[in-house]
């Protein structure tokens, strides 16, 4: 009998404990999705912790439950963010048929987020704020910009061994250091549309994915990604 009693009670705590992770999960949801909800509709880049619980009708003990200052909220969303883009992202470029079409598709994908309000809204906020974000929380956004970044090291990768070239460690660096250049390029040219609340114009976006392809020793015309479902963006 103690042993069925101590098992009912290891039950009833495991029951209890996935009952408040669930619970805890899903006040984390309200007010990440209270701060996007409070961004889009202001068009504000810093809202107050006292709007955020507002708009989340959660009291300020029940924010700091889960984090320690709004700075890490604004990373929660910053990385949500990120890792829709990354699938976005990775959804056209596996449409493309070239390593070249797949850089275009990443360019085009990124620039993209700067034609939907809603994705422009939600994004201006944390490119704003990202060199602070950066400060407080290096290894947070050093892996958070790696996800993207190895989205086209694997497109460059995948072009040297088009090329014949032998993979060595030498070659894996410069991929990523080219990587790194364009991801720079890119979301420095999207940085300068949501600042402007303007869109890059299929001549501009041209331009760029020509002047990359061109840096990176990929042939353009190789570069037709295979169209894909326009969403505008990943939001």
């Amino acid at each position: 009998m103690p042993e069925m009693t101590e098992t009912l009670a290891r039950r009833a705590l495991e029951r209890s404990a996935v009952q408040r992770h669930t619970e805890y999960v899903a006040d984390v949801r309200r007010i990440v999705d209270a701060t996007y909800r409070l961004i889009e509709r202001t068009g504000g880049i810093d809202p107050s912790l006292r709007e955020i619980l507002a708009e989340a009708g959660s009291s300020t003990q029940a924010f700091y439950r889960f984090f320690r200052s709004k700075d890490e909220l604004m990373l929660v969303l910053l990385d949500d963010g990120r890792r829709k883009l990354l699938g976005y992202l990775e959804h056209r470029m596996a449409r493309a048929s070239s390593p070249a079409g797949k850089v275009r598709a990443w360019i085009e994908g990124v620039l993209a987020q700067a034609s939907s309000p809603d994705a422009a809204a939600r994004t201006r906020p944390f490119l704003a704020n990202q060199d602070r974000l950066a400060e407080a929380f290096p290894h947070e956004q050093q892996a958070s910009f790696d996800l993207l970044v190895g989205l086209l090291v694997g497109a460059l990768e995948e072009q040297a061994h088009d090329g014949a070239r032998r993979a060595t460690r030498r070659a894996a660096l410069t991929a990523r250091r080219d990587a790194e250049a364009v991801y720079r390029l890119v979301f420095a040219t999207l940085h300068a549309h949501l600042a402007r609340r303007s869109q890059a114009s299929p001549d501009e976006v041209d331009h760029l994915v020509g002047f990359a392809l061109r840096a990176l020793a990929m042939d353009p015309a190789t570069a037709k990604a295979a169209p894909a479902r326009r969403r505008g963006a990943r939001r």
